[in-house]
């Protein structure tokens, strides 16, 4: 399967490689998992990662489902994982001065820049729904002058470098060990693109419902306690 809906950068290049989690079974999985089925996996759906995940990429993290069938690849965005790109820093077509920040969107195709928005395809022309109201891509000029023109930013739309994907089955192979869970978007959904980091991760698991409630006491590192 191939994405179509992102501009090539010239920033950092990485080996593109699936990462496949094997769950530990350790004394934290045994007080605070969750042992309930998690909803099926599909596009506009959200996968919270559990608390236990330990890397760099995933640690508290919230991905939006863009791809996913039977027999193909999967593909996501994280949404909450912010660096130290700024859009400015990356296109010479911004002229807008106040800080854009540019989200890490997972390990695959870092030279890439992803943007997921509510603006839909009037605004901007090729955009593709991946939920109700929450929209992929689109016309590149007509995105950057949406924001050269000052117009919203938080809540509308959200830039993204690299991706994160998963090889055939392999994402219900990893709900099924409880390493995500599976959530409903946020409504409406701008509250989707508003937020991000730990506080990002929280609010969901408490959307997740008291089912999930000890996943929201988990230390991020229990062995300092």
């Amino acid at each position: 399967m191939t994405y179509d809906y992102f501009l090539t950068l010239k920033i950092c290049t990485e080996t593109q490689y699936y990462i496949t989690f094997t769950p530990m079974l350790d004394y934290d999985r045994l007080i605070f998992n969750i042992d309930i089925d998690s909803d099926k996996p599909r596009p506009g759906a959200l996968l919270v990662a559990e608390p236990f995940m330990d890397d760099d990429y995933f640690r508290h993290s919230v991905i939006c489902i863009v791809e996913y069938g039977p027999d193909v690849t999967a593909m996501g965005i994280v949404l909450n994982r912010s660096t130290t790109y700024t859009l400015q820093g990356l296109l010479s077509e911004v002229t807008r001065t106040e800080p854009i920040t540019v989200y890490c969107g997972g390990p695959l195709s870092c030279d890439r820049l992803y943007y997921l928005h509510t603006l839909g395809p009037k605004l901007i022309p090729g955009s593709r729904a991946v939920a109700p109201g929450l929209y992929i891509g689109g016309d590149f000029k007509a995105i950057i002058e949406y924001v050269n023109d000052g117009l919203p930013i938080e809540g509308c739309v959200r830039f993204f470098v690299g991706y994160s994907g998963w090889s055939v089955e392999q994402l219900d192979i990893e709900i099924s060990q409880r390493t995500w869970a599976v959530a409903d978007m946020q409504t409406p959904p701008g509250m989707t693109l508003t937020g991000s980091d730990d506080s990002y991760w929280h609010r969901h698991v408490r959307q997740l419902g008291n089912a999930y409630r000890g996943w929201r006491y988990h230390p991020q590192n229990p062995h300092c306690n």
